[in-house]
């Protein structure tokens, strides 16, 4: 990171106990090097024993990595970040609507097979990652499955928590693999209206659809990594593989 990226991350970090009198000794490590080389990880697709010299001892940065991810720290981080953004874009924190939609990934051979699965409308055999975006584009839920789950059945899972998590959200956007019985149970149980858009039926080849183009450049830019830390399936080396 920048001295100017890092200024703003800092302000979004959790303070360690430490610091507020609550107990535990300083960490031997910065935090900004340590979510340097975590992001280091992501971006390359890199296995943990991997990282560079450049960064700290493997194992030091991984337990930092668990020990953020086990106490619900990092979520905290990703929610105070996204907050900052809708803020700047003169939104408010908290998003009234979203937009749902779920892309297969082929599994690496050390995906275990009880985690994987295979999407027969895709022909791919491995994970499916389902996300639900606010107007921005911005992740406000996951949740990765076997790629044979099919869209209605992770769907119902993942807007209740959703729902739980952003209890603002009255209205969520999807394509037409999330009809039929979903749309009742996410207006009667959890009072969400699940607006489904369609393309045409003589539309040909690549078309933006309204509102679902903000979720499927997400999902764009999330292909392109292949590790994922605190995904589904473990490798042999503590990292987390998502396809």
């Amino acid at each position: 990171m920048t001295d100017a990226e890092w200024a703003g991350v800092r302000a979004a970090l959790p303070v360690p106990g430490w610091l507020e009198g609550r107990g535990g000794q300083p960490e031997g490590y910065c935090h900004r090097q340590m979510v340097d080389a975590v992001r280091y990880l992501v971006a390359g697709g890199i296995t943990w024993r991997s990282m560079p010299a450049d960064f700290p001892a493997w194992d030091r940065v991984y337990a930092f990595f668990r020990r953020w991810r086990d106490k619900g720290w990092t979520a905290e981080f990703h929610d105070r970040l996204r907050d900052r953004i809708r803020e700047a874009a003169g939104r408010d924190p908290e998003p009234t609507a979203g937009i749902i939609d779920a892309q297969s990934v082929k599994g690496a051979a050390s995906v275990p097979a009880a985690t994987r699965g295979f999407d027969g409308g895709k022909k791919v055999n491995g994970r499916k990652r389902h996300i639900v975006v606010d107007t921005l584009g911005l992740l406000l839920a996951v949740m990765v499955t076997a790629a044979s789950v099919t869209d209605r059945d992770a769907g119902q899972t993942l807007l209740a928590r959703l729902r739980e998590r952003h209890w603002r959200i009255t209205l969520v956007w999807a394509d037409g693999g999330y009809t039929g019985r979903l749309g009742d149970f996410a207006r009667s149980v959890l009072r969400i209206a699940l607006t489904v858009i369609k393309r045409s039926d003589d539309t040909t080849g690549f078309v933006v659809l309204p509102k679902r183009w903000l979720v499927e450049r997400t999902l764009c830019a999330t292909r392109r990594s292949v590790c994922i830390p605190g995904s589904a399936g473990r490798n042999s080396e503590g990292g987390s593989w998502a396809g």
